[in-house]
């Protein structure tokens, strides 16, 4: 019934003094009322009043005045008391609210003291509105016999009074009073979580079942309950948004720090099933309690949702609630995916360091991979991964063996997490722009493709990173394939593909090719470092040259492996040369043994028989193929005339075995045992030809002088005090003053002080190659024979940037391959060219600017 003023015009003064008592009597009930504080009395009386207002048209003034009275009168008893409790939380400075926070029972006590002295407010002015209610019902049930309208007023007024008290709420709440539920659903969280932490250890070797969580969550029953208790409370009082944020919150921040806390800095073991093992049986079982006493899980739609989480292959198990409610399956996939993007960027962070101890870190680059497959972030992974190369491995600090060990791990650990190669494309490339521009990556390459120590210096690395070992892979691989119809299995194979094809990723690179046709091969990816396979074949020449050329045995057994693993990736006849620098090591074996088997036989006489073979039962000799072994470094070296003796009897017994042919010594290459015997001790060596030379030279007098002995030994001086300073370091050779600035004298010391015998070498001697100056090669590298072979190249290289004045480097290697077709043909890289033109750069022949080649003017 809505108020009529032209009603009230036509009363009369009686009946308008009878409306005012009326009045005065409904305000003063009002007053009575709501004052009461518990004493509803007042409540009979408040009807035939309210009967006698609504008779005039006045049932909306009524309610209104009535609810308006609640409101002043909530604000006073209920609001304002409410925040005062957390005044001094709100007016504190930070430190002091760290110190509430460690408080045991803050927010606890206020919060549950603040919400219960609101809810008795709330609860008795609920009351008098009903009454109210009552009142407004009974007259309408006097002019009508339906109870239609009666229901709404009671529905009308309830609604009304919920959205005034959640508007005094909202509208005067302290900026930090979110925060103070935060706080104290974090503390209650985190009991919980400890109460059920010892029984969730155990459990985590275990399946858990549904008693297990019956007997875990029967000891938090009351926890749950006081929680729910409070949940209940702020959503009647209009926090029901800010309350579900706040435990949303504080379970989100346990759920991350669970996952910090079970994976933290160990990559030895999977985490993500103990994660998700967590989340059942704390967050999860909490939730459900919760729900369930706030009257939240029941599924309106008369069933299950049949809502399942993607990260299982199974529909979703809830142990202990059976058929899960449509806002658990919810709550556990936000939870899960949560889990999986936390995991994922605490592994992202750490993924340079997981993939320095791969393969033992294996389980986190699994756990990464199903994080990845489930998040789709890929790209964060990508971007942050080569942000840590550039600034932690592509550094001029980093040794080039470190780049191509976390290289190789890069490769593999991607492999694992991405089979198709696109994001190892991304990674990758940084890597291989940066190695490209370091001298000794080739150098380096091959050592890891030859020594099972994985190139690292004294056999301390990891045998899984050699790329030896990815040889020995490749040959099991293809000798483990089933060799059936060539045609037959290429049918097969497009078959599989077409039934497994899928589209690339967005992140692949559109120039590159699809991902059924990407391979992703160790090998193949370190020689598109070097730039083709034959500088590879080239520098693997070199270096299997200087190896062979210093062994002190003929146990080659490695080498011949090796080679014949080099021969199924490169093919056999890129190999050739090097399977015959094998077989000459074979055929010196033999020869060797027959010329020490023939010292029996009479070939000299008398004494000179009995020297000579105690002598050539120590000469091990090495007989190569020149035209097919790297060229060798010469240096002039004249040994002691007893070596020079022996040497020359070995190739007459030679001769007379292998007639017509002889042997033509490469004196400076090998290496010699030497035993020094001194008065306190003897000491052992292995060295070089020309340190067995030097020291050799102190048996006839223990002076010398540089250039003395220089021109015994046969070598320059500058070489001489290179040489020297081996036995220096060693103690055994002391070094003063000449009479000239550049002469210097050399003496043999009689007694080797103590303070030297460490660096002796009783065990096996720190032999020549130990030393600095004795880095120097006896092969020729990889970059001398290129410029040695480019030299013929030069004239005509000037002669063209002559008449052309600059080139860039294309057209030069065009320009070669065109007319250089007579012997010898240019059949050189584009790499190669460059690294010859770099080398007239530093000659000062050549420059460059802008791309382009010059003269030097």
């Amino acid at each position: 019934m809505l108020y009529d003023p032209d009603a009230l015009d036509a009363l009369g003064d009686e009946a308008i003094a009878g409306l005012a008592e009326s009045w005065g009597g409904f305000c003063a009930l009002t007053d009575a009322l709501l004052c009461g504080r518990g004493d509803l009395h007042a409540g009979p009386e408040l009807v035939p009043v309210v009967s006698a207002l609504c008779a005039r048209g006045l049932a909306s003034l009524v309610r209104d005045h009535f609810l308006r009275s609640l409101e002043e009168t909530f604000k006073q008893n209920a609001v304002e008391k409410f925040w005062q409790h957390f005044d001094g939380y709100c007016n504190a400075s930070e430190l002091q609210k760290v110190e509430f926070h460690d408080q045991e029972n803050w927010p606890e006590e206020v919060l549950s003291k603040s919400l219960e002295e609101t809810c008795l407010e709330r609860g008795y002015q609920e009351k008098c509105l009903l009454i109210l209610a009552h009142a407004l019902e009974s007259y309408e049930d006097s002019i009508s016999e339906g109870r239609t309208k009666a229901k709404c007023y009671s529905s009308n007024l309830i609604s009304r009074y919920q959205l005034m008290v959640s508007s005094l709420f909202l509208t005067t709440l302290p900026w930090s009073f979110p925060e103070v539920l935060r706080v104290y659903f974090k503390k209650k969280l985190e009991e919980l979580n400890s109460m059920m932490s010892g029984d969730f250890i155990r459990s985590c070797s275990m399946d858990i079942d549904e008693s297990y969580h019956e007997r875990t969550f029967s000891g938090s029953n009351n926890l749950v309950k006081n929680i729910g208790k409070a949940v209940s409370e702020l959503r009647s009082l209009g926090f029901t948004s800010m309350t579900e944020d706040a435990y949303a919150s504080a379970i989100f921040s346990l759920l991350k720090r669970k996952v910090h806390d079970l994976a933290g800095d160990d990559y030895r073991n999977p985490v993500l099933e103990s994660v998700k093992k967590w989340i059942q049986a704390v967050p999860l079982q909490f939730l459900h309690a919760l729900l369930s006493y706030l009257g939240d899980s029941l599924d309106y739609d008369g069933g299950s949702s049949g809502l399942k989480s993607p990260l299982a292959s199974q529909p979703s198990f809830f142990p202990g609630i059976g058929i899960p409610p449509e806002a658990l399956v919810r709550w556990q996939l936000r939870l899960e995916y949560l889990a999986y993007e936390t995991l994922q960027d605490l592994r992202i962070s750490k993924l340079f360091e997981i993939i320095v101890d791969y393969p033992d870190s294996s389980p986190a680059i699994e756990d990464l991979k199903q994080c990845l497959e489930y998040t789709g972030q890929h790209s964060k992974l990508v971007d942050s991964f080569i942000s840590s190369l550039r600034y932690r491995l592509l550094t001029a600090g980093a040794s080039t063996n470190d780049i191509l060990h976390q290289y190789v791990s890069t490769i593999k650990a991607l492999r694992t997490i991405d089979p198709t190669g696109v994001f190892l494309e991304a990674v990758g490339e940084p890597i291989r722009d940066y190695l490209r521009g370091r001298k000794d990556t080739i150098k380096c390459i091959v050592t890891m493709l030859t020594d099972g120590s994985g190139g690292n210096a004294g056999g301390s690395g990891n045998t899984d990173d050699s790329l030896l070992e990815e040889l020995n892979r490749d040959a099991e691989n293809q000798g483990s394939m089933d060799y059936e119809d060539d045609v037959s299995t290429d049918e097969k194979q497009a078959w599989l593909n077409a039934e497994r094809w899928e589209p690339d990723p967005v992140e692949a690179d559109p120039l590159k090719g699809s991902r059924n046709r990407r391979k992703i091969d160790i090998l193949g990816l370190m020689v598109s470092i070097i730039g083709s396979k034959d500088q590879l074949v080239n520098e693997y020449r070199v270096m299997l040259a200087e190896k062979l050329l210093n062994k002190s045995d003929y146990d080659i057994d490695s080498e011949i492996r090796t080679l014949e693993l080099l021969k199924i990736h490169f093919g056999e006849s890129s190999m050739q040369k090097c399977e015959i620098m094998l077989n000459d090591l074979i055929d010196s074996k033999r020869t060797n043994a027959n010329i020490k088997a023939s010292l029996a036989k009479p070939s000299l006489a008398g004494s000179e028989q009995e020297v000579a073979d105690v002598s050539l039962g120590l000469l091990d000799t090495t007989i190569i193929s020149a035209n097919f072994w790297p060229p060798i470094q010469e240096e002039s070296l004249v040994i002691p005339g007893s070596i020079d003796q022996l040497l020359s009897d070995y190739a007459k017994r030679f001769h007379e075995i292998k007639t017509p042919r002889k042997l033509l010594w490469k004196k400076n290459l090998g290496i010699v045992k030497l035993e020094l015997q001194f008065e306190d001790r003897n000491m052992q060596f292995t060295v070089a030809p020309v340190h067995a030379a030097i020291i050799m030279q102190f048996q006839e007098q223990t002076c010398w002088t540089s250039k003395n002995l220089a021109a015994a030994i046969g070598i320059p001086v500058e070489t001489l005090n290179r040489r020297i300073s081996f036995w220096i370091s060693k103690g055994i050779v002391t070094e003063s003053g000449g009479a000239e600035v550049d002469d210097h004298i050399f003496s043999i010391v009689d007694n080797v002080s103590d303070t030297n015998k460490n660096s002796s070498t009783n065990e096996n001697s720190e032999g020549f190659l130990m030393t600095e100056e004795e880095a120097e090669s006896s092969v020729a590298s990889v970059e001398e024979q290129l410029r040695k072979e480019m030299t013929v190249y030069e004239k005509f290289i000037l002669g063209m940037l002559t008449n052309f004045g600059s080139m860039p480097l294309d057209r030069i290697h065009n320009t070669l391959k065109m007319f250089c077709v007579a012997e010898p043909s240019y059949d050189k890289s584009l790499q190669q060219l460059q690294a010859f033109l770099s080398g007239l750069i530093s000659d000062e022949k050549l420059e460059m600017k802008d791309g382009l080649y010059y003269l030097k003017k």
